[in-house]
């Protein structure tokens, strides 16, 4: 059999390059950073490549390190899925995950078998509940959530880019025609989530109704529930075009043939730390690779 590198060694340095910290790694091993630094040298003199260039307390990761990095890591991923496969007393592995309930509806749960069959022993336990990126860290290990711009705190990977949409039932849009200007537009109620102010303006102003002052605006915390009261000839939804395709209703049509860049994003977020749970790590990869 080959020789091994020295197990300790590569974790630590995995640690380091996902960490993005020599001193978060430490912490995380319960190592002094003296220690960390033997164990990342070790590597390096067992491997022959400078993995890190150092600078006082800072390690940065050289070319050969991404490339050391690049080659290792699903390796020791398969590793320790192989390990978990063949060990009997392993307890189930829980994900705490906040997720938006349309996107949980939509995206996530069609594809939950798949996750289910690649990793049997993640079990999730979902929460709809509001202010989910507030609870990350916290109630929560990680979650999925529509927003601007992510806290910089976070470890997040951004999942999609919408365009918004004004969506409403194919009988008002028959009535208001084609292209309904302003005046028209400003006798219909439109339907906004609570969350998504920010996609009515943009709306507005891509379609140069910037003083736009509809009857009445009626807000939802919920996009399955906008979607319906659209349906039902409620109002007129401002909506992410991904919601409208992907829920696939022939009641509701959309109005002006405009694509609008959403101000909004769904982002999976998690602390950094967090992401050396192996729960977490296994469903962010997982979620990396299926791109729901």
């Amino acid at each position: 059999m080959r020789r091994l590198p020295p197990l300790r060694a590569l974790e630590a340095f995995v640690r380091v390059v996902r960490l993005g910290s020599a001193r978060s790694a430490a912490q995380e091993l319960g190592l002094s950073p003296s220690a960390l630094s033997r164990r990342v040298a070790n590597l390096e003199e067992f491997t022959g490549r400078k993995l890190f260039s150092r600078s006082g307390q800072t390690m940065r990761l050289t070319d050969e390190g991404r490339a050391f990095y690049d080659a290792v890591a699903p390796h020791l991923e398969s590793l320790a899925t192989a390990v978990e496969a063949q060990s009997e007393n392993l307890q189930l592995l829980r994900l705490r995950l906040g997720v938006m309930p349309l996107f949980g509806t939509q995206r996530l749960f069609p594809r939950l078998p798949e996750l289910r069959t690649l990793h049997p022993r993640l079990h999730l336990d979902i929460d709809t509940g509001p202010h989910l990126d507030d609870r990350v860290g916290d109630t929560l290990d990680a979650a999925i959530t529509l927003t601007t711009t992510p806290d910089a705190s976070f470890h997040a990977v951004q999942l999609d880019q919408n365009t918004v949409h004004a969506i409403c039932s194919k009988t008002l849009a028959e009535k208001l025609g084609p292209n309904p200007t302003q005046a028209e537009l400003e006798k219909q109620t439109f339907l906004v989530h609570t969350d998504m102010m920010l996609s009515f303006e943009a709306w507005k102003k891509a379609l140069g109704f910037q003083r736009l002052n509809p009857v009445a605006l009626d807000h939802y915390d919920s996009g399955q529930l906008i979607l319906e009261a659209a349906a039902q000839g409620l109002g007129i939804a401002i909506m992410h075009d991904d919601h409208m395709v992907r829920n696939n209703d022939a009641r509701v049509t959309s109005l002006f043939d405009v694509r609008v860049a959403s101000p909004y994003s769904y982002w999976f977020l998690c602390k950094p730390n967090d992401l050396e749970l192996r729960p977490v790590r296994l469903f962010h990869d997982w979620l990396v690779q299926a791109k729901l």
